[in-house]
């Protein structure tokens, strides 16, 4: 490794005359160097590092590494709109990082979340100097990948994200009593309504908040195509390295993006998928730990990629199946040539009618039963099956939850015990024969695995919002790769509600920002085992690894 010259910042300015600043860190040697581009809202000092290492890391392996405050934040000039700005400039910050002195000439762009999304941006513009990015848990389609999922508004993740841009506003502002007020509410994130009314922080402290409008706009008009990267990514080709994790609330968008440019890419694209949340990417996620080689591999794996498409350094990368997935159960990462897509093994539901009752009565099976009775669940929006765990609540991760399973509001159907492990890996879903005295009402559908000692931990969930009686009802569930070991069983709990990582339907079809919980109804939902109205689980299983 390299010594690294200290930091030293800089600034440019936009096509519109705007100033944009950075940090710089450039290795302390002679010659030229590839340029690693990061574009952030939260300050260019963090740099990510809350999931990454320290910039001037990167620049002990031979790359000039710049950090920029977006258009502003920070100490950059200029208004922040959430993502308007970030085609034009991250094309302008492409070509300015590219023209830097002692650069080469090639650029490539790394970071998470918002600081992933401006490399999607950047790439938009077709920048000749930009050869590779390495986006991680983003949204492609914004609507369905990041605020909204099966319909559902992402209320706990949302407000918290809002309340934090906010008070960062607040901060730049000298605004001092906003601020404080702001940082309290994201210490203890105001979910006390169970319905996502504009809340009273958000409403008196940022008025124009992005959150108003998303609101608003509650169904994927062209509000959502205008901003979302994937109505300008068609006609862009970049190798890309991909990275999520299985408890990630932005792991639909890595894997859309994914998808899309494995099946048209004439370059590489690469997915590496970890059992974490969103942050931090460590070992231990909820009450589970994963183990060492949970541990974060990102950074290495980063440099092997730049070194590859920036240095022109052969690493090995074509050798080597282009999908890396971190298995829970087995805790050790599995490699395959693609993404699993079919579902070869179905489990259908059964029962005696009495699920809401007794964990014992509602059965998965793979034996279709043909004469089942319905089993219902009462919804009480004053006391809603509350979230935990998973990919959209805070904390995010695998929990304990037989205490949410023994509910008289959650219908529960669990497997024998398995005679053999079972690996499944890729998309999971949940069909589901239901009746409702109302067209409008939720459907959450979370996996378990059962472990011998009666202990119950989530692997995967999804969420539907129903505003018809359409039926069978498909719930999309996080993709997921796990092994289920030998003596454990399988779990499926569906419930209709999940707060408050999503808000409660009121049952009204009445718009979400407008209901106020004294107008939320009881909702009662029938579900049908077999019969001709078979209610399935669909898993991708896998054979073990060898």
């Amino acid at each position: 490794m390299l010594t690294v010259h200290p930091k030293e910042s800089a600034s440019m300015l936009t096509r519109d005359g705007v100033r944009l600043d950075a940090d710089i860190y450039r290795p302390d040697a002679e010659g030229e160097f590839p340029v690693l581009l990061m574009r952030q809202p939260y300050g260019r000092a963090i740099a990510s590092t809350v999931v990454y290492a320290h910039p001037s890391w990167y620049a002990a392996h031979g790359y000039i590494v710049v950090i920029q405050d977006v258009r502003g934040r920070g100490t950059s000039q200029g208004e922040f709109k959430l993502f308007v700005n970030e085609i034009e400039d991250g094309e302008d910050a492409v070509n300015w990082a590219a023209d830097l002195p002692g650069s080469n000439g090639k650029v490539g762009m790394y970071g998470f979340s918002y600081q992933g999304m401006t490399q999607l941006y950047a790439a938009v513009a077709k920048p000749p100097a930009l050869k590779t990015i390495c986006p991680a848990m983003i949204a492609y389609d914004l609507y369905s990948d990041w605020v909204y999922e099966g319909g559902a508004f992402c209320l706990q993740t949302n407000l918290g994200w809002a309340i934090q841009l906010a008070a960062e506003t607040a901060r730049l502002q000298g605004d001092a009593a906003a601020h404080h007020t702001l940082y309290a509410a994201a210490q203890n994130i105001p979910l006390y309504d169970p319905v996502p009314s504009l809340n009273e922080c958000l409403r008196k402290l940022a008025p124009n908040a992005f959150y108003h409008e998303w609101l608003e706009h509650s169904q994927p008009d062209s509000y959502w195509e205008e901003i979302s990267p994937k109505k300008y990514l068609q006609n862009v080709d970049l190798p890309m390295f991909h990275i999520g994790g299985w408890f990630d609330t932005y792991m639909r968008g890595t894997l859309h993006l994914y998808k899309d440019f494995a099946a048209r890419s004439a370059y590489r694209q690469q997915l590496l998928v970890g059992p974490w949340a969103h942050l931090p990417w460590s070992r231990k996620v909820g009450d589970v730990d994963f183990g060492i080689e949970a541990l974060n591999p990102v950074d290495r794996l980063q440099v092997k990629w730049f070194d590859q498409f920036l240095k022109g350094i052969d690493r090995g990368l074509s050798q080597e199946p282009p999908v890396c997935l971190f298995e829970m159960g087995s805790n050790q990462w599995r490699k395959f040539n693609d993404w699993h897509k079919e579902h070869h093994k179905l489990y259908y539901l059964s029962s005696s009618g009495l699920a809401s009752v007794r964990e014992d009565e509602g059965k998965l099976t793979t034996i279709y039963a043909q004469l089942c009775p319905s089993d219902v669940i009462v919804h009480d929006p004053w006391r809603p099956v509350p979230s935990l765990g998973g990919h959209a609540a805070l904390p995010a991760g695998s929990f304990e939850r037989s205490h949410i399973d023994r509910r008289s509001d959650v219908l529960t159907y669990t497997t024998a015990p398995l005679e053999s492990d079972l690996h499944f890996a890729g998309d999971v879903a949940v069909e589901v024969w239901c009746d409702a005295d109302t067209p409008h009402h939720d459907l959450c559908a979370v996996l378990s695995e059962v472990c011998t000692d009666g202990k119950v931990y989530n692997l995967t969930q999804g969420y539907l919002h129903v505003n018809d009686m359409r039926s069978p009802l498909r719930v999309v569930l996080q993709p997921t790769c796990v092994r289920i070991a030998k003596g454990n069983a399988l779990r499926l709990s569906l419930s209709a509600a999940c707060f408050p990582a999503y808000p409660i339907n009121p049952g009204t079809g009445s718009p979400m920002a407008s209901t106020r919980l004294m107008d939320s109804q009881i909702v009662t939902l029938t579900l049908h085992c077999g019969g001709d109205r078979p209610s399935q689980v669909l898993l991708p299983v896998v054979a073990p690894s060898q």
